[in-house]
């Protein structure tokens, strides 16, 4: 048993120094950039999600209400 909470233990602590990174402020430029964001046209992200809720009926987190038959 304290062999394998020691191994546990080592996992852990070689993850954690791993996955920490730090961004220095001046490196956040590079994070900012357009092309690393999430939805880089939000024009047509817009266009999507229009599309699909004519078409679905739903929306991903709107308040609309209805159903895909046209009756909202």
């Amino acid at each position: 048993m304290a062999m394998r909470a020691s191994v546990l233990l080592l996992a852990v602590v070689l993850l954690g120094a791993v996955g920490c990174e730090s961004v220095r402020p001046w490196e956040r430029d590079v994070l900012a950039r357009t092309d690393m964001a999430w939805d880089p046209d939000p024009l047509e992200s817009a266009l999507e999600k229009h599309i699909e809720f004519s078409k679905e009926g739903s929306l991903d987190g709107g308040a609309a209400g209805g159903g895909g038959c046209g009756c909202n």
